[in-house]
């Protein structure tokens, strides 16, 4: 009687989804990497990216700004992240609410829920399920350089309009949009 290996050796355990701090960890590593940085081909008048290998089959890129470019306001949907700059400097404007994530096309947003953070290099942040932000290189004349990730990998990305007070919802986009 013969028994397979495959049988008796005991089931892999089970891999663990990264945390916001794991990711945060991961893009702090990356944004450390000089010459991983220095090998991203900028363009003078858009974002450039790369696509990345994150740690626990989390979505990760490493982006280019040219000056005076940025995102518009955006959620990520249910998936957690986390980016750092890595040259240059970034702002992030983002909102200290949390959104209905359906159901919805126009809010009128409270007093108090604006948020805003600079990042020069080696400065970042982790944020949770559907925070909402835009991302922006203010600078006149340099380029930035940062590195983002995101668990689980990106199912849509939200595109919003901002008008004073009032947030509306304008476009869902899904991976096969931006890959």
């Amino acid at each position: 009687m013969s028994v397979s290996s495959a049988a008796s050796s005991p089931a892999p355990p089970p891999v663990s989804a990264p945390t916001q701090a794991d990711l945060l960890g991961f893009v702090r590593r990356i944004a450390a990497d000089a010459e991983l940085i220095a090998s991203l081909p900028l363009d003078p008048e858009g974002r450039t990216w790369v696509r990345l290998d994150g740690p626990g089959g989390s979505e990760a890129w490493l982006i280019g700004w040219p000056p005076g470019t940025g995102t518009g306001w955006h959620d990520h949907a249910d998936s957690v992240g986390a980016f750092m700059t890595a040259s240059g400097a970034l702002k992030e404007n983002s909102l200290a609410a949390r959104l209905p994530s359906d159901g919805w096309r126009t809010l009128e947003l409270t007093d108090g829920v604006d948020r805003e953070r600079r990042l020069p290099a080696g400065q970042g942040r982790a944020f949770g399920r559907h925070h909402v932000h835009e991302v922006l290189n203010e600078s006149p004349d340099r380029h930035a350089v940062s590195v983002h990730a995101y668990y689980p990998p990106l199912p849509r990305i939200r595109r919003y309009s901002r008008s004073g007070r009032f947030l509306r919802l304008e476009q869902v986009e899904r991976p096969e949009d931006w890959q």
